[in-house]
């Protein structure tokens, strides 16, 4: 079955999964559509489709982890207790992973069965975008040092809510962070951790179930296109983002998931996907 996934389409892949999984705009909402278009899944091929998705993520994940390699660095001395910030950030971090890391685990197929569909997407999409433009965040709150377990816990609850396919893991992380009192560019920082741990757990586990899948169906060249497109399209989003954090460049995403709202209605209607 091997090369039914173009590299073109691997590389188109890449870059949708790189600019977005960082961005509140859904990057599985954005690969979902995608992937009708070019029939990525048909054929059979769908648990296999479906894991190209995630091992692409790995590119985004090893961006982050350059980008932040200052901060990851101090989380993992203080598992020595050699950096006291760190540590206090890495018990954060797994705080706010445990909830949707135990959701996952019970009723992630359940809920993937249920809500993943062009549809729950559009609607998500263009709800987020009236959020992103009626949300005015200050630049005053808490820096990232002083993030504490309960607040932690209340994001990590709160990114339960992502598994709506649409919605944004980074998108309800950034903004619950801010509304429990920390700073814009703390919750910023500490979404892209977050979604560190989030993401790898993903990728460990759907590799480790079907990853056998993965080389039979597109062979090993496609995915490793794939990743390293989303490797550095990710380095470019991330590294956007940190730099023009502000109330101004949310509301421009927030007006870029309407109008990609739109078009995934015009696509339903007119029938493509």
């Amino acid at each position: 079955m091997s090369g039914e996934l173009s590299l073109p389409e691997a590389l188109l892949l890449g870059l949708v999964e790189g600019i977005t999984e960082f961005l509140p705009v859904s990057s599985t909402g954005h690969l979902l559509f995608v992937n009708e278009l070019v029939g990525l899944g048909a054929g059979g091929s769908g648990s296999a489709a479906d894991t190209f998705a995630v091992a692409i993520q790995f590119g985004a994940i090893l961006a982050v982890l350059v980008l932040l390699r200052a901060r990851i660095a101090s989380m993992v001395r203080g598992v020595t207790g050699a950096d006291d910030a760190g540590r206090n950030l890495l018990v954060a971090v797994v705080a706010a992973f445990v909830p949707a890391g135990l959701v996952g685990a019970l009723a992630g197929d359940r809920i993937k069965e249920v809500l993943f569909g062009p549809v729950p997407v559009v609607v998500a999409w263009a709800v987020g975008g009236v959020v992103l433009l009626m949300w005015r965040p200050s630049g005053a709150g808490r820096p990232l040092e002083e993030i504490g377990v309960r607040t932690a816990l209340i994001v990590g609850v709160v990114q339960v809510l992502a598994m709506w396919p649409g919605v944004s893991r980074s998108l309800v992380t950034i903004l619950v962070a801010v509304l429990a009192g920390m700073s814009l560019a703390a919750a910023l920082e500490f979404s892209f951790l977050l979604g560190l741990i989030t993401l790898s757990a993903a990728t460990v586990l759907d590799g480790s179930r079907n990853g056998a899948d993965l080389v039979e169906a597109f062979g090993w060249t496609a995915p490793l296109v794939g990743l390293v497109t989303a490797f550095l399209a990710a380095l470019v989003a991330v590294h956007w983002l940190r730099r023009h954090v502000s109330p101004g460049a949310f509301r421009a995403l927030g007006l870029y998931r309407l109008g990609v709202a739109l078009l995934g209605l015009i696509l339903l209607l007119t029938g493509t996907v």
